[in-house]
């Protein structure tokens, strides 16, 4: 792969935390021009000061995400969205199916509104077992993400207030937003909240698109806990 985007793009740094394949990696293209081996682990990568070294604004981000750590990692990577530009990124097809979800989707979660608070999530195409070696028990997909523009993103202390209020609201998928936001607010309060802009008293947390959450967040953040 790294050989692949290095023939398209004018500089790809490669991110590797095994050592052995780093080492091994590096001294494969220790000749060639514009591909840079960083023995480094991807959730301590700092995407800003990589951009910086390349003298970049933003980069592409493209990769096989490990399958037990997808969701820090797409965590790390939209920490860094403003230096993010767009991403490909090949993952579970569970995953991607909720990455992409819609509201009132099976698939629809927490990490749904995550990615699209940042982005637009696309899958491109399903990729089988077979095209691994060796080839895993699942399907995956390749997933790109159109990243939305950086003056529509929040500031990061009101983006982690924002996205604890939507776990938050997902703390039992079972249950309503009512009983999920009642211990927290009181259930007067969130009813208030809910009629005030016209949601069902027994609506989930899944039928909520990224807009209402951010309406509903910014109307419990502005009377506080009470």
């Amino acid at each position: 792969m790294t050989e692949l985007l290095a023939a398209r793009a004018q500089q790809v740094v490669a991110i590797e935390v095994d050592r052995v394949l780093a080492r091994a990696l590096q001294e494969k293209f220790r000749n060639k021009l514009g591909i840079e081996i960083l023995e480094a682990d991807i959730l301590q990568a700092d995407f800003a000061t990589l951009c910086r070294r390349y003298q970049r604004e933003q980069c592409f981000v493209f990769g096989n995400l490990p399958y037990y750590i997808t969701s820090p990692i797409l965590h790390r990577l939209l920490d860094f969205a403003g230096s993010i530009s767009g991403m490909g990124l090949v993952v579970q097809r569970e995953v991607a199916d909720r990455l992409s979800a819609l509201p009132g989707s099976r698939h629809y979660g927490y990490l749904t509104v995550l990615t699209r608070l940042h982005t637009n999530p696309h899958i491109e195409f399903g990729i089988p077992p077979g095209a691994f070696s060796p080839p895993p028990h699942v399907d995956s997909a390749l997933v790109t993400f159109q990243m939305r523009p950086k003056e529509t993103q929040l500031p990061a202390e009101q983006r982690k207030a924002l996205l604890e209020f939507v776990k938050l609201c997902f703390t039992h998928k079972r249950k309503n937003l009512l009983n999920n936001l009642a211990p927290i607010y009181t259930r007067e309060r969130v009813e208030a909240e809910l009629a005030a802009i016209n949601l069902s008293q027994t609506i989930r947390a899944e039928q909520l698109a990224l807009e209402q959450f951010e309406d509903l967040f910014s109307r419990f953040r502005a009377g506080g806990r009470t």
